[in-house]
């Protein structure tokens, strides 16, 4: 059924990376949950995969004695969302992970794999933007680590090596502590349905939760790889909480947007869908955070 050459399965990550080094062509499978799909439907055939779904070294969530967080890239969907340490310092992570596909793909589909397919539509992708995430790429030789946003580089294409292999999610503590965040996004169906357009934010409060702090707003399908919004942050960030102050945020958030036509939505209404739904994640993100809109500040 699958026009597979050739199957490796490395008890260690250090062999993944040893086969890596002597066959850099070679594919990487995880989940499974695109991979397999494009096999079915002729794509990518004839080629060596080395499959990394066992390597439970790479499954493990952590709080590393910084206070990092390191998230696994053969991490599920499911069990990621469940997992105690995301659901107290990053939950929006999980909250967007649970809009992934239906609970069969949920089940099998990983963190990684939905990072390293470089489109912008990933659910984890513009979460991991807001959260300020780094990404860890190891080979035989160095281990290196990026920044989410110099990974992308541009639709379906990111700056893993053909001999690296994404090994960790990480997200430092200057990065999550006393943040609150929030995901949304819009599609054409409540689920099973790839986003038309997503946003992630988060923002920190002033002590007395009536200044936003310090803020980031992401977004997924608004450019060719996920992107930060910088006007947007620079809007909003050290104003006073109002409905008025979200509202010029979501909006200069647009001005740094690449959005497109495209079968699934035209350029005008994805913006317009963007900006309503910064405004969402925003408010959301400020009331999870104690911030309190009041009734002259809010519908």
């Amino acid at each position: 059924m699958f026009d597979i050459r050739s199957l490796y399965i490395p008890d260690t990550i250090e062999e993944a990376l040893e086969l890596l080094a002597r066959n850099p062509e070679a594919r990487i499978m995880a989940g499974g949950s695109d991979n397999l799909v494009q096999l079915r439907d002729g794509h990518l055939g004839g080629k060596d995969w080395i499959s990394i779904f066992g390597l439970d070294e790479l499954r493990r969530i952590a709080l590393e004695d910084d206070g990092t967080i390191r998230v696994g890239p053969v991490r599920n969907f499911s069990s990621l969302a469940r997992d105690p340490i995301i659901r107290k310092y990053v939950p929006s992570l999980g909250e967007a992970v649970m809009t992934v596909g239906g609970p069969q793909v949920r089940n099998v589909g990983t963190i990684g794999g939905n990072l390293s397919n470089g489109v912008p539509s990933a659910d984890s992708a513009s979460t991991c933007f807001a959260w300020d995430a780094q990404i860890e790429l190891s080979s035989a030789d160095e281990v290196r680590v990026l920044p989410i946003a110099e990974f992308y580089i541009s639709a379906g294409k990111t700056d893993r090596r053909p001999n690296e292999l994404l090994t960790g999610v990480l997200i430092r503590r200057e990065s999550y502590e006393g943040y609150k965040g929030a995901y949304y996004k819009y599609a054409m169906r409540n689920a099973m349905d790839i986003a038309t357009v997503n946003c992630s934010t988060v923002v920190k409060l002033s002590e007395d939760r009536r200044v936003v702090e310090d803020v980031r707003i992401a977004f997924g399908v608004a450019a060719p790889t996920p992107i930060r919004a910088p006007h947007g942050e620079d809007a909003l960030r050290g104003q006073p909480i109002s409905k008025e102050a979200i509202d010029a945020a979501a909006r200069a958030a647009i001005s740094d947007t690449k959005a497109r036509d495209s079968w699934r939505a035209g350029k005008a209404f994805r913006e317009h869908m963007l900006a309503e739904i910064a405004r969402r994640c925003l408010r959301t993100s400020i009331t999870r955070a104690g911030g309190r809109l009041t009734e002259s500040s809010s519908r």
